[in-house]
Protein backbone atom coordinates (compact mmCIF):
# COMPACT_ATOMS: atom_id res chain seq x y z
CA UNK A 1 0.00 0.00 0.00
CA UNK A 2 1.12 3.43 -0.94
CA UNK A 3 0.64 6.62 1.20
CA UNK A 4 0.49 9.83 -0.30
CA UNK A 5 2.58 12.25 1.38
CA UNK A 6 0.54 15.26 2.32
CA UNK A 7 2.34 18.65 1.77
CA UNK A 8 2.54 21.23 5.25
CA UNK A 9 3.35 23.88 2.79
CA UNK A 10 0.13 25.94 4.17
CA UNK A 11 1.77 25.91 7.24
CA UNK A 12 4.66 27.57 6.14
CA UNK A 13 2.41 29.99 4.20
CA UNK A 14 0.59 30.70 7.60
CA UNK A 15 4.20 31.40 9.00
CA UNK A 16 4.73 34.27 6.35
CA UNK A 17 1.85 35.25 7.05
CA UNK A 18 2.24 35.60 10.55
CA UNK A 19 5.73 37.13 10.45
CA UNK A 20 4.80 40.02 7.98
CA UNK A 21 1.65 40.73 10.59
CA UNK A 22 4.54 40.85 12.95
CA UNK A 23 6.79 42.80 11.09
CA UNK A 24 4.31 45.80 9.96
CA UNK A 25 2.71 46.00 13.61
CA UNK A 26 6.27 45.90 15.10
CA UNK A 27 9.53 46.56 12.63
CA UNK A 28 12.12 45.77 15.18
CA UNK A 29 10.02 42.78 17.25
CA UNK A 30 12.47 39.54 15.65
CA UNK A 31 15.77 41.87 16.08
CA UNK A 32 14.63 42.45 19.68
CA UNK A 33 13.20 39.15 20.42
CA UNK A 34 16.79 37.36 18.81
CA UNK A 35 19.05 39.06 21.02
CA UNK A 36 17.88 38.18 24.51
CA UNK A 37 15.64 35.96 26.52
CA UNK A 38 15.01 36.88 29.91
CA UNK A 39 11.89 35.36 30.96
CA UNK A 40 10.03 35.97 34.26
CA UNK A 41 8.52 32.41 33.91
CA UNK A 42 8.75 29.11 33.51
CA UNK A 43 5.55 27.34 33.03
CA UNK A 44 5.08 23.60 33.06
CA UNK A 45 2.05 22.74 31.78
CA UNK A 46 0.03 19.63 29.79
CA UNK A 47 0.79 18.75 26.17
CA UNK A 48 -3.04 19.40 24.94
CA UNK A 49 -3.15 21.43 21.81
CA UNK A 50 -5.67 23.48 23.64
CA UNK A 51 -3.79 25.06 26.62
CA UNK A 52 -1.02 27.38 24.66
CA UNK A 53 0.64 28.95 27.36
CA UNK A 54 1.58 32.79 26.04
CA UNK A 55 -1.84 33.07 24.89
CA UNK A 56 -3.61 31.99 27.99
CA UNK A 57 -1.54 34.76 29.75
CA UNK A 58 -1.47 37.12 26.69
CA UNK A 59 2.27 37.36 26.65
CA UNK A 60 4.33 37.64 23.32
CA UNK A 61 6.78 35.29 22.36
CA UNK A 62 10.12 35.44 24.92
CA UNK A 63 7.98 36.36 28.19
CA UNK A 64 7.53 32.35 29.10
CA UNK A 65 9.85 29.69 29.33
CA UNK A 66 7.54 26.32 28.18
CA UNK A 67 8.06 22.81 29.33
CA UNK A 68 4.78 20.60 28.53
CA UNK A 69 4.38 17.01 29.14
CA UNK A 70 1.37 14.53 29.81
CA UNK A 71 -0.66 15.97 32.29
CA UNK A 72 2.14 18.27 33.59
CA UNK A 73 3.85 15.82 35.23
CA UNK A 74 7.23 16.52 37.43
CA UNK A 75 9.00 13.85 38.66
CA UNK A 76 12.77 12.68 39.44
CA UNK A 77 13.23 10.70 36.54
CA UNK A 78 12.14 12.76 33.83
CA UNK A 79 16.24 14.78 33.00
CA UNK A 80 14.10 16.44 30.46
CA UNK A 81 11.94 18.05 32.56
CA UNK A 82 14.58 18.56 35.39
CA UNK A 83 16.97 19.92 32.78
CA UNK A 84 14.41 22.47 31.83
CA UNK A 85 14.11 23.58 35.39
CA UNK A 86 17.67 23.65 36.45
CA UNK A 87 18.36 26.18 32.91
CA UNK A 88 15.50 27.74 34.03
CA UNK A 89 16.21 28.70 37.69
CA UNK A 90 20.17 28.47 37.71
CA UNK A 91 20.55 30.49 33.62
CA UNK A 92 17.87 32.53 32.95
CA UNK A 93 16.95 33.44 36.66
CA UNK A 94 13.45 32.87 36.51
CA UNK A 95 11.57 34.31 39.36
CA UNK A 96 8.03 32.34 39.26
CA UNK A 97 7.39 28.63 38.48
CA UNK A 98 4.00 27.97 37.33
CA UNK A 99 2.75 24.09 37.30
CA UNK A 100 -0.26 24.98 35.25
CA UNK A 101 -2.74 21.74 34.66
CA UNK A 102 -6.23 21.72 33.24
CA UNK A 103 -9.51 20.84 33.99
CA UNK A 104 -10.80 17.71 31.11
CA UNK A 105 -7.56 16.33 31.26
CA UNK A 106 -7.14 13.19 29.24
CA UNK A 107 -4.12 12.24 30.69
CA UNK A 108 -5.47 12.47 33.83
CA UNK A 109 -8.56 10.52 32.60
CA UNK A 110 -6.15 7.87 31.89
CA UNK A 111 -5.14 7.47 35.21
CA UNK A 112 -8.29 7.15 36.43
CA UNK A 113 -8.78 3.92 34.19
CA UNK A 114 -7.83 0.59 34.69
CA UNK A 115 -7.40 -0.03 30.84
CA UNK A 116 -3.80 -0.70 29.89
CA UNK A 117 -1.91 1.73 27.78
CA UNK A 118 1.41 0.51 26.86
CA UNK A 119 4.25 3.11 27.36
CA UNK A 120 2.22 5.46 29.17
CA UNK A 121 0.95 3.44 31.66
CA UNK A 122 4.73 4.33 33.18
CA UNK A 123 4.01 7.92 33.39
CA UNK A 124 0.48 7.83 34.28
CA UNK A 125 1.09 5.64 37.70
CA UNK A 126 2.81 9.06 38.87
CA UNK A 127 -0.82 10.26 38.82
CA UNK A 128 -2.36 7.06 40.12
CA UNK A 129 -0.28 7.61 43.03
CA UNK A 130 -1.85 11.26 43.74
CA UNK A 131 -5.57 9.83 43.44
CA UNK A 132 -4.92 6.92 45.81
CA UNK A 133 -2.82 9.18 48.49
CA UNK A 134 -6.46 11.05 48.35
CA UNK A 135 -8.60 8.26 47.94
CA UNK A 136 -10.82 9.51 50.70
CA UNK A 137 -11.81 13.04 48.82
CA UNK A 138 -12.92 11.25 45.98
CA UNK A 139 -15.70 9.19 47.83
CA UNK A 140 -19.21 10.10 46.47
CA UNK A 141 -18.21 12.01 43.99
CA UNK A 142 -19.34 11.65 40.09
CA UNK A 143 -16.71 10.99 38.01
CA UNK A 144 -16.70 14.66 36.07
CA UNK A 145 -15.96 15.61 39.50
CA UNK A 146 -13.37 13.12 40.27
CA UNK A 147 -11.76 14.00 37.28
CA UNK A 148 -11.69 17.94 38.14
CA UNK A 149 -10.95 17.51 41.97
CA UNK A 150 -7.72 14.72 40.31
CA UNK A 151 -6.60 17.76 37.98
CA UNK A 152 -6.55 19.62 41.21
CA UNK A 153 -4.54 17.55 43.29
CA UNK A 154 -2.43 16.25 40.97
CA UNK A 155 -1.41 20.39 40.21
CA UNK A 156 -0.43 20.53 44.01
CA UNK A 157 1.32 17.56 43.71
CA UNK A 158 3.32 18.76 41.13
CA UNK A 159 4.13 22.22 43.29
CA UNK A 160 5.45 20.04 46.26
CA UNK A 161 7.54 17.98 43.61
CA UNK A 162 9.01 20.97 42.36
CA UNK A 163 9.75 22.79 45.26
CA UNK A 164 11.54 19.42 46.57
CA UNK A 165 13.93 19.24 43.54
CA UNK A 166 17.69 20.29 44.47
CA UNK A 167 17.63 22.63 41.94
CA UNK A 168 15.20 24.79 43.57
CA UNK A 169 16.05 24.05 47.30
CA UNK A 170 19.90 25.15 46.27
CA UNK A 171 18.36 28.07 44.59
CA UNK A 172 16.37 29.40 47.74
CA UNK A 173 19.38 28.39 49.99
CA UNK A 174 21.68 31.25 47.59
CA UNK A 175 18.45 33.67 47.94
CA UNK A 176 17.19 33.62 44.81
CA UNK A 177 13.79 35.39 44.75
CA UNK A 178 12.10 32.23 43.15
CA UNK A 179 8.47 31.48 43.92
CA UNK A 180 6.38 28.17 42.70
CA UNK A 181 2.60 28.52 41.92
CA UNK A 182 -0.42 26.03 41.20
CA UNK A 183 -2.72 26.66 38.42
CA UNK A 184 -5.83 25.25 36.37
CA UNK A 185 -7.07 26.26 33.31
CA UNK A 186 -10.37 25.68 32.20
CA UNK A 187 -10.77 25.11 28.63
CA UNK A 188 -14.40 25.80 28.49
CA UNK A 189 -14.69 29.59 29.06
CA UNK A 190 -10.73 30.23 29.20
CA UNK A 191 -10.19 31.50 32.93
CA UNK A 192 -7.36 30.41 34.82
CA UNK A 193 -7.56 29.93 38.89
CA UNK A 194 -4.93 29.83 41.17
CA UNK A 195 -5.08 27.00 43.30
CA UNK A 196 -3.83 29.11 46.51
CA UNK A 197 -0.54 26.34 46.77
CA UNK A 198 2.47 29.23 46.42
CA UNK A 199 5.95 28.39 47.57
CA UNK A 200 9.02 30.35 48.11
CA UNK A 201 11.75 30.19 50.15
CA UNK A 202 10.27 31.74 53.48
CA UNK A 203 7.57 28.99 53.43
Amino acid sequence: MYWKLESLKYLFDQNLAWAASVNEEDPEFFSRLSKQQAPKYLWIGCSDSRVPANQIVNLPPGEVFVHRNIANVVVHTDLNCLSVLQFAVEILKVEHIIICGHYGCGGIEAAMDVKEYGIMDGWLRHIKDVWRSNAEKFEGLQHHEKLNLLCELNVKAQVSNVGNTSIVQQAWKKGANLSIHGWIYNIRNGILQDLNTRRSAAD
